[in-house]
């Protein structure tokens, strides 16, 4: 770029300052506005997703179904396949499974469980729930249990249990007093209530309970297998690849949570679509400031640019120093735009400690250099028309007029 270009570019934006600073804070205000929504919808996109996954499986590993194939003799025929409810939905050697998920990349949490319906008796109140046991170490991998516990301990003792705070509270049940669990294979057994948690999950709070694994194994009647394996992955969206990788190298059944939740997805994908299109306007709102200054710009110092152009200055030379002018008003108000959103930005929680009814603000997702550089780009393509239109000046029809 000629230096002496630049010299005038930035003579033009000093021989106005209230007008140049005045454009610059229209920049300033359309980059806050991209930043702002740029870190809302990545925001919020994290905050349903951690409220939807967080404590529930990313991935589950089950055994995979046995049916029969099914040979049609001929085409047209009709056929009818009874799936067998006599077999029990088991993994018969899980051991290997578990180092394998273990080391594959992405992974964070394994938690081998044992599964089943039964019924909580005490007195003539009977409430059906499910069974979840947990080995030793492994009752917050996937649901966050320890930091749940509003009353009691989160130990797991094997002749204790864990219940949610509405399945306490539709049966009156404290801690430390004795229940009896009947499990849908017909056994029995009458055990201790060594805490109440609440998760704020209607489904889990109200028919949840964690026991011991050793206890879970004799009240299922499992005394090899388990019911299933939960994973964690991070991140979580990478939970469908992960899945198919552990489908391949474990040969079980392997369903991401994604599956379950398409209707999330499909929201997510329109609240980033209409983000982009806020994004979209306030980008071209900055080029429609900047061409109309530029352009005003141009009509003030035509004379200026006939002299020029009658002193030799080629057509080129007039167009960098316009482009480079809208240029450095786009530099300039994005990174006055950046500076003042970072720091507004910077005092609010992350999105996983936000209160309910905030905000959900995730900084780290504001595209504060993206911001920067559209920006910038969008400040030198609104020049362009400006500056072409200066360097069609004739200096003979502007000096002589």
């Amino acid at each position: 770029m000629n230096a002496y270009a630049v010299k005038l570019a930035l003579r033009h934006l000093f021989s106005h300052p209230a007008q140049t600073a005045l454009l610059m804070l229209g920049v300033a205000l359309g980059v806050a506005v991209f930043i702002f929504m740029s870190a809302l919808i990545g925001g919020l996109a994290t905050l349903l997703t951690l409220r939807t996954v967080g404590s529930i499986p990313h991935i589950v590993l089950e055994e995979p179904d046995h049916d029969p194939a099914v040979l049609v003799p001929s085409i047209g025929a009709l056929v009818v396949l009874q799936k067998d409810l006599s077999r029990r939905n088991q993994i018969s050697i899980w051991q290997p499974a578990i180092p394998i998920a273990e080391q594959t990349p992405g992974v964070t949490f394994v938690s081998p469980q044992i599964r089943g319906a039964a019924f909580v008796e005490r007195g003539q109140a009977v409430a059906s729930v499910g069974v979840i046991g947990v080995m030793p170490g492994k009752l917050s991998a996937i649901a966050d249990i320890d930091a749940a516990i509003v009353e009691g301990s989160s130990d797991l003792l094997a002749d204790g249990i864990l219940i949610g705070s509405r399945l306490a509270r539709d049966l009156g049940l404290r801690v430390g007093q004795i229940v009896r669990l009947t499990s849908d294979r017909g056994r029995a057994r009458s055990l201790h209530i060594g805490g109440i948690f609440t998760l704020g999950v209607a489904s889990a709070d109200r028919q949840a309970v964690y026991m011991n694994f050793s206890t879970a194994r004799a009240l299922f009647d499992l005394p090899t297998g388990i019911s299933r394996i939960e994973i964690k992955v991070q991140p979580a969206i990478d939970a469908p690849r992960i899945a198919a990788r552990l489908r391949s190298a474990t040969a079980l059944k392997a369903t991401a949570w994604t599956e379950d939740n398409t209707q999330l997805f499909e929201g997510l994908d329109a609240q980033a679509r209409t983000g982009t299109i806020i994004k979209i306007f306030a980008l071209v709102t900055i080029m429609v400031g900047i061409t109309s200054a530029m352009s005003l710009s141009v009509v003030r110092r035509q004379s200026e640019i006939g002299i020029m152009r009658a002193m030799g200055a080629g057509k080129t030379f007039v167009v960098s120093i316009f482009v480079l002018e809208g240029t450095l008003i786009g530099l300039i108000g994005a990174l006055v735009g950046t500076g003042v959103t970072w720091l507004a930005l910077a005092p609010l929680p992350p999105v996983a400690q936000v209160a309910r009814g905030g905000l959900p603000i995730d900084q780290a997702q504001g595209g504060f250099l993206v911001a920067v550089v559209l920006t910038t780009l969008a400040g030198a393509l609104a020049s362009i028309q400006p500056a072409l239109r200066a360097s069609r000046i004739d200096p003979v029809e502007v000096i002589g007029s």
